[in-house]
This record gives structure tokens, C-alpha cells and sequence, in this order.
């Protein structure tokens, strides 16, 4: 039997050369591109998205961290699904479920509807993240696996900036349905690429049961634990009873998903791979930084247009330059991490980090357009060293057989993090904000009177005395959240030496 056709009867193919190559590798990962694009993309339009609906900006947050749970729910079942189905077409589907989805999202007029199709479109785009590795980093030579990797970690980061950009032009220019409408014509280009270039390709299918109970305990316990946070806020978190049977059945639900997982012979999650230091290391890194890094990407754009008065298109700039050295250094960490301590490289994305929280936090609510684009620049150099590395270091001393299992843990983990981050950011913004104003409020002379300004009547000098009072509560919340994410993202930086150095160069992994 010749080599080819033992990979082949193995479920492996030769690498793609030439255009081919090209080709594939573009539509995998502009697959990933637009999945991950929708994380965000409905950020800056969510104050315009609720006011059409008739819901506050507090329950349009619901679009963001729905789909994101949706995701974190699906993609431990991709390993079940791609053999049940084969990589090739579960890749097709998905994307076809992609993007109708995405169509019913762009014809809600209700934010109930558009919660549930958003949900939907999570469920069907969860799988396409670890899809899209897998199958990118097959289609290039083993020696050049690096380079899969590194175009799927800079498609993983350069998305989320995109999204705002797309987001705030369309919101501001045409209707916001349109930020959900313009994957069909992307997802139509990924699908026929993929199916036309790969579909001989495909991998071997297996009949294998699925983990109904694991899967319904997964279910539950991401709902409950995403609703228990996203209403905490709303309902003054434990003193609302609705939030504390919430938690409880959060809890319940956990505890009996590890318990089950641990005992049941084919688990939906490996909980195996926590005894792996690195594995756990890197994870709880990862999982704690992108929650600081997405409560980001969320508050800045909110912050940019209910209190600085940009206009989501403009938002959306000011968030851009962090993709310049994103795309940049993602392929530079794609070479190092094989090369030098993966522990040095995270260690320098963490600083990077650190840097542009600490210049946010030094900003006033008189900062212009370059104080705010300047961070974000800085921003982008650090997210790159951190995600790469941090999930190939993560599965560095995993046995082989257990690589896709920990990596699909680990993204779980991190998108899990991710919706956290962004509800958990919102609420502290809130409430440090409504604190900051009382205090400032209270050291106000109450027998103070108001002269009347040129051209204002009392009552409107005091309603734009009111207004500034506002202005500096909204920058010292925001001020406080990026000093506290300063400190944390250095604490991360050190914990990140408690794993071990790989003994070789880190494996190229999927995710």
C-alpha cells in the first residue's frame, strides 16, 4: 500500500500546495473571521439596536453575551459532531446554519426574538472556531503548521476589532439588521470555497453515542450561571431571590456535570486534562485575561458614545489601531513560541497589556481621539503573544490522544470567560458610576447657589452643572476599572511562570 493511500485510509491527506492552498486557507479562516466578528460587531450598534427595539442598553447586552454562550455550549461538542458527521461537512452545515441565522437576527423586531436567533447563530457558529484550526493547520505541510496557527490566532484577535468598525458605519448609516445581513454574502463565499476545495477531503465518520446528560447539565448550567449574571444587575444581584435560585441551580448543575463527566465512559467535557499543571495554568490565565480584555472591547465603545458623544462610526476608529500590531506580531509569536520560553513570550503580551489599561486609566473626560486610539494600538501588540502561545502551552504536556479534548475544554473555558467579562464589566461600570456621583454629589455646598450663565436660565445652568457631574462619575468609574485591570493583568503575568517550560518546541494544536 503506497504512503498516500495509507493516509488516506487513515482519515489524512497530503498537504494543499500552490493556489489551492491559498484558497482554503483564506476561506478557513474568513470563516473564523466572521464567527468571531460577531462577538462584536453588535457592540457599538447595541445602543442603537435598543433604542429600536424599546429596551435599555442593560437588556441589549443580552445580544452580546447570548451568542457568546450559545458558542461555549457547542464547542465541546465539535470533536462528537465532526466524527459523527465528518470535518468537512459539519464545517458546510455550520456555516449554511451561520448564516440564516444570521438572516432571522437582521428581521427581529423584538429584542426576544433577536435574543433567540442570536442564540441560534451561536449554536451554529461555535463549531466553525476549532473547525477552522483543525482543518487550516491539515491543509499546510507539518513543517509550516505554524503558519495555520498563526493566521487563525490573528483572525481570533483582528476580528473582534473589526467588529465595532463594520458595526458603528452600518448602524450609523444604514439599518442596524445589515450588521447580521452582510454574512450571507461572506458565508456563501466560505461554504462553496471549503465544499469546492475540501469535500475530497473529508474524514472518516463514526458512530459513536453522544453524552445526552452531559450535554443537558452543560446546558442548564450555562444558562443559569449566564442569566444569574446578565440580571444581577438589574435585580440588585443576591437580594433578588430570582438571582439566588438562579446560582443555585448554577451550582447544582456544575457539580453534577463533574460529576457525571468524571464517571461516564465517552464524557462530552475531559476533566481529565486538570491534572495537567500546564494545561490548568495557561486555561485559568487565558480564561482571566480575555474576561478583562472583552469587558474592554465592550466598555469602550459605550463609554466613546453615551459620555464623549462619538457616534458609533467614530467609536468604532478609536478602537481600530489595536488590529495594526495585531496583525503584525501574530505571525512573529507564531515563529518564537518555538523558539524561545512560551512563559517569556506571555509574560511580554501581559505587559503589553498592562501598558494600555494603565493609559486608559490616565485619561480625562476632556482626552481626544489620539489618547484613546494611541491605547488601543498598544493593545493590540500584547493579545497575539498571549492567545497563541497560551493554548499551545496549554497542551504542551497533554498526551495525543487527549490534545483535542484539552483544547476544546480550553476554548470553552475561554469564550465562557468572555461573556462573563463582558456582563461582569458592565456592572461594575455601572455601579462604580452611580457610587462616584453620590460622592461627588455630597461634598457639594447644598446652600450653594447658581448664577445663571450667559445665555441660561438657572435651571439650565444647573441641568449642565448635573450634566458635568456625570461626565467626571462616568471617567473616574472608568478610570478605576482600567487602574484595578492594570494590577490583575500583572498578577496573570506572574502566575503564568507557575507552568512548567515545554521540554521541545510547543505543539501546533488545534483549538
Amino acid at each position: 500500500m503506497s504512503a498516500s493511500d495509507q493516509e488516506h485510509k487513515g482519515g489524512g491527506y497530503p498537504p494543499l500546495t500552490g493556489v489551492t492552498l491559498v484558497l482554503a486557507a483564506a476561506a478557513l479562516s474568513f470563516a473564523n473571521f466572521i464567527v468571531v466578528l460577531d462577538t462584536t460587531i453588535a457592540n457599538v450598534a447595541m445602543p442603537t439596536i435598543s433604542g429600536d427595539l424599546g429596551v435599555s442598553t442593560t437588556e441589549g447586552t443580552w445580544i452580546i453575551t447570548a451568542y457568546a454562550a450559545a458558542e461555549a455550549i457547542t464547542v465541546p461538542l465539535t470533536g462528537w459532531l465532526a466524527r459523527r458527521f465528518g470535518e468537512v461537512r459539519l464545517f458546510v452545515m455550520c456555516v449554511i446554519g451561520f448564516v440564516a441565522c444570521s438572516v432571522l437576527c437582521g428581521l427581529s423586531h423584538s429584542l426576544g426574538l433577536l435574543v433567540a436567533f442570536r442564540i441560534l447563530q451561536g449554536f451554529a457558529g461555535g463549531p466553525l472556531i476549532p473547525l477552522s484550526a483543525t482543518l487550516l493547520i491539515s491543509v499546510f505541510p507539518k513543517e509550516r503548521a505554524n503558519v495555520g496557527l498563526a493566521i487563525w490566532g490573528m483572525t481570533t484577535v483582528v476580528a473582534p476589532i473589526f467588529g465595532p468598525i463594520l458595526g458603528g458605519y452600518i448602524s450609523d448609516n444604514y439599518h442596524w439588521g445589515w450588521i447580521f445581513h452582510i454574512n450571507v454574502l461572506f458565508g456563501a463565499a466560505v461554504a462553496s470555497v471549503v465544499w469546492w476545495q475540501l469535500r475530497n477531503r473529508e474524514t472518516p465518520i463514526e458512530r459513536k453515542r453522544i453524552d445526552v446528560v452531559g450535554l443537558l447539565l452543560l446546558t442548564v448550567f450555562v444558562c443559569a450561571f449566564q442569566v444569574m449574571v446578565d440580571k444581577g444587575r438589574e435585580l440588585d444581584w443576591f437580594s433578588s431571590s430570582f438571582i439566588v435560585w438562579a446560582a443555585i441551580v448554577a451550582a447544582v448543575a456544575l457539580i453534577a456535570l463533574i460529576i457525571w463527566e468524571l464517571t461516564d465512559e465517552e464524557p462530552i467535557l475531559d476533566l481529565s486534562v486538570f491534572l495537567s499543571r500546564n494545561w490548568l495554568i495557561s486555561t485559568v490565565t487565558m480564561g482571566l485575561m480575555f474576561g478583562l480584555f472583552f469587558g474592554n472591547i465592550v466598555l469602550t465603545p459605550l463609554w466613546l458614545q453615551q459620555m464623549m458623544g462619538y457616534t458609533a462610526t467614530w467609536a468604532g476608529f478609536a478602537t481600530a489601531p489595536m488590529g495594526i500590531l495585531a496583525v503584525v506580531s501574530a505571525p512573529i509569536v507564531g515563529r518564537l513560541m518555538t523558539r524561545i520560553d512560551p512563559r517569556l513570550i506571555v509574560t511580554y503580551g501581559m505587559v503589553m497589556l498592562a501598558i494600555s489599561f494603565f493609559m486608559r486609566a490616565q485619561l480625562t473626560a476632556q482626552a481626544d481621539y489620539m489618547s484613546v486610539a494611541t491605547a488601543m494600538f498598544v493593545l493590540g501588540a500584547g493579545v497575539p503573544a498571549c492567545l497563541i502561545t497560551m493554548t499551545s502551552l496549554g497542551v504542551s504536556d497533554l498526551p495525543p490522544n487527549k490534545v483535542a479534548n484539552g483544547s476544546g475544554l480550553q476554548s470553552f473555558i475561554r469564550i465562557m470567560c468572555m461573556a462573563t467579562g463582558a456582563s461582569l464589566t458592565s456592572t461594575y461600570w455601572e455601579s462604580a458610576t452611580k457610587e462616584n456621583r453620590a460622592n461627588l454629589v455630597s461634598i457639594i455646598d447644598p446652600t450653594m447657589t447658581f448664577s445663571p450663565l450667559p445665555g441660561l436660565s438657572p435651571e439650565s445652568g444647573l441641568a449642565a452643572f448635573s450634566r458635568a457631574v456625570d461626565a467626571q462619575a462616568v471617567m473616574l468609574a472608568t478610570n478605576d476599572f482600567y487602574a484595578m485591570a492594570t494590577i490583575l493583568i500583572l498578577i496573570f503575568a506572574g502566575v503564568i511562570w507557575l507552568a512548567k517550560r515545554p521540554k521541545g518546541p510547543l505543539q501546533q494544536v488545534s483549538h
